[in-house]
Order: C-alpha cells, then sequence, then structure tokens
C-alpha cells in the first residue's frame, strides 16, 4: 500500500506514536499486576530483574548517543554516521532494548517479550511513515541510505564516522530524561510483588 505523503507531519506522527505505544504498555502493565511468575520469587525472578535492569542501562545509554547525533537533524539533513551508519533506526532498536528491560522488571520472560511485541508492532507503522516522508522529502539521497543501511540492523562492517559533532544539548537532555522514565518499572513492579505477596492484588495467571 502506497503511503500518500503530501499532508505528512512528522511531528504529528510522533506524537501519536508516543500515546499509542503509552497506552499499550499500560495495558501490559494492568497485566502484570494480575500475573505472576511460574518460579514465584526465587533466584530466577531476580536474575530477570538485574538482567532486564541491564537492559534499561543499554538503552538510555544508547539512545542518548544516537541523540548526538541526530538531535533537530531528522527534518534537515540525512544522518548517516555514527549509530546512523549501521542502522536506520538505532533510537528504535535501543527503545526495544528498553522495552524488554521495562518487561524483565515483572521477573517474566512472557511480559519482557510481550512489552518488545508492543514496542515493535507500534514503531513499525511510525517507521514505514517516517521513510515515506524522508523519501519524499530527499528523493534518490535517502533511497540510497535505505539501500546499504538496514532498517534495524545493526550492520556493523558498515560502521563510519565523523571526526566532530555539533551537538544540541536540548535534544540529548529531552532522550535522556524520556529514557528515565523507563526506572520507574523498578519500584512500580517491586510494589505489584509486595502487594501480591500481602494479598491485596490477586494472582490470575502464572507465567512463565
Amino acid at each position: 500500500m502506497t503511503v500518500s505523503t503530501s499532508n505528512f507531519d512528522l511531528q504529528r506522527v510522533q506524537k501519536i506514536r508516543k500515546w499509542a505505544l503509552g497506552l499499550a504498555l499500560l495495558a501490559a502493565v494492568a497485566l502484570a499486576f494480575v500475573t505472576t511468575t511460574w518460579w514465584g520469587e526465587g533466584h530466577f525472578h531476580e536474575a530477570m530483574e538485574s538482567f532486564g535492569l541491564g537492559a534499561v542501562v543499554i538503552s538510555i545509554v544508547g539512545r542518548a548517543w544516537c541523540s548526538l547525533y541526530i538531535g533537530g537533524r531528522k527534518k534537515a539533513e540525512i544522518v548517516s554516521t555514527g549509530p546512523y551508519s549501521i542502522s536506520r533506526n538505532p533510537l528504535y532498536l535501543f527503545s526495544y532494548v528498553g522495552a524488554f528491560g521495562v518487561g524483565a522488571q515483572t521477573g517474566s520472560l512472557t511480559l519482557a517479550l510481550l512489552f518488545v511485541a508492543i514496542a515493535l508492532l507500534v514503531f513499525h507503522f511510525t517507521i514505514k511513515r517516517e521513510e515515506a516522508w524522508l523519501s519524499n522529502q530527499f528523493g534518490a539521497a535517502y533511497d540510497d541510505y535505505r539501500a546499504r543501511t538496514p532498517r534495524l540492523g545493526p550492520d556493523f562492517s558498515k560502521w563510519r564516522d565523523e571526526p566532530e559533532l555539533n551537538v544540541r544539548p536540548q535534544f540529548f537532555l529531552t532522550t535522556l530524561r524520556d529514557g528515565l522514565v523507563f526506572f520507574l518499572a523498578v519500584p512500580i513492579f517491586e510494589g505489584v510483588d509486595w502487594a501480591q505477596a500481602a494479598g491485596w492484588l490477586p494472582v490470575l495467571v502464572k507465567l512463565p
């Protein structure tokens, strides 16, 4: 299906993406309130939480790194160096890592993968819209970039960088702030575990 770009507003699509992702993840969080893991509060549960926390840190650092390259430039030029030389959408790639990390705070591999699936679904349509806009905006230059760079990747063999960057602190700090929200998953799901153990929340389903 051809996507019309005549009245395409990139900023509007990004806002819709944030709302859709937020609502879908909120539904997943609500599911976590009434589920627990097969293995209870054992070593595997804690290992999943620790692994997820590491994934959240990687996501925050990675997203901030990407913002150093893309901040304020997406509508003005094709960014094809640094993380954007090995993936056309490294910000989304690191967001998937963060989604897994957030879901893993439940201790459930199933919920961690569900969070990733939600992010994949929402971002898939966002990426398609953005690609249509970029192709319409930059024409052959973007088509060449798309042909040589994987949508997600990463393909490290294509790495190339530039000696210096013109950094916009506002975009870096905004991306960093948005990423730090992931850490809220830690107290939220610890609170869920505590409430379930105290009998304040019902456990309707046990998941792996």
